[in-house]
């Protein structure tokens, strides 16, 4: 077996392995992980394929920029604790992915065996003066520059539906009781006598205050009836 062959074949074996895991794996950060291997697979066929930049580009940006992505809203979320995988919100929704994963796998057979599993296309020849990143960067901001901005739009979108999720999330969870306003004077005497309690000295202080004050009532009311007799 030739070296080819076998970088192809652990390759492959990666790339699968971590799709099924992302498919299989009840926990969501698990299933992050595991699209992780399948990243890096895909980068080994890119290198195989002399194609270093993408390679690069796969391991930096995909490996590592967005599926830590994946990972800060799967915790800023809480899925990994808030989430129930064997409810269904949707009644039917695992039967219909079934049937759309089924015909999606039954479509890409279909066009290998229409091919008489030959490869097919027009082999373009290329400047080999050229470098790849210029030719892609040429290609990316002239013949695909719409694709591109509609990309970085969806990005955006994607964050700032995490953020407002995440706020949602956090609001329905905060436990109001009903009769609280009711029960408002109550709670506030009961937190003066816990403080009360817990700091005797305060309130001899605050006793001798208001026995100084009503002192001080008891004597004006007295002087009043002499003032007004003289």
């Amino acid at each position: 077996m030739s070296v080819e062959l076998f970088v192809f074949v652990v390759a492959g074996g990666a790339c699968l392995a971590g799709a099924i895991g992302v498919v299989a794996s009840t926990h969501p950060v698990h299933a992050a992980l595991s699209l992780v291997g399948t990243l890096f697979g895909i980068a080994v066929l890119f290198v195989a394929q002399e194609a270093n930049f993408l390679a690069a580009v796969q391991v930096i940006v995909y490996a590592g920029a967005i599926v830590v992505l994946f990972l800060f809203v799967i915790m800023l979320l809480g899925v990994d604790r808030a989430d129930d995988l064997e409810v269904e919100p949707l009644i039917g929704q695992r039967v219909a992915a079934a049937i759309v994963s089924l015909g999606i796998l039954a479509l890409t057979f279909g066009a290998i065996a229409s091919t008489g599993y030959e490869a097919t296309g027009a082999v373009v020849g290329f400047d080999e003066d050229v470098p790849d990143i210029n030719r892609l960067g040429e290609s990316l901001f002239t013949t695909y520059l719409f694709a591109f901005e509609i990309t970085s739009i969806l990005l955006v979108i994607a964050i700032a539906g995490a953020v407002l999720m995440a706020r949602h999330s956090r609001r329905s969870d905060e436990i109001v009781d009903p009769g609280q306003e009711e029960r408002a004077e109550e709670i506030a005497e009961r937190m003066e006598a816990a403080e009360r309690r817990a700091h005797p000295e305060l309130a001899i202080g605050n006793g001798h205050r208001r026995g100084d004050g009503e002192g001080a009532d008891a004597g004006d009311a007295e002087s009043e009836p002499e003032e007004v007799g003289r």
